[in-house]
């Protein structure tokens, strides 16, 4: 491992551990509200390309941190979609 693939593990780890509360409060409370569509759709986006360039320049933080990302915005996004009702629409 190069030694700045630290940095890369910390921040995925970092940045991953960051939607796993979000993930169970929407989960625990049945309601994802609160939570933007586009903001999930984008997230869910964005951890598919930084993937596709982890595994094309072989980085080993980049491709397991964004393979979590993508599960767990792919909860979030079926959570907001299942528990997502705008009020008043």
């Amino acid at each position: 491992m190069q030694g700045l693939e630290v940095f890369g593990f910390i921040g995925g780890a970092l940045i991953t551990a960051g939607f796993i509360p979000q993930v169970i409060r929407v989960y625990k409370l049945k309601s994802a509200r609160e939570i933007s569509l586009t903001f999930t759709v984008m997230m869910l986006i964005g951890s598919v390309a930084w993937l596709t360039y982890g595994i094309s320049l072989r980085l080993p933080s980049v491709m397991l941190w964004n393979s979590i990302n993508i599960v767990l915005v792919a909860l979030l996004l079926s959570a907001k979609l299942k528990y997502g009702k705008e009020a008043g629409r």
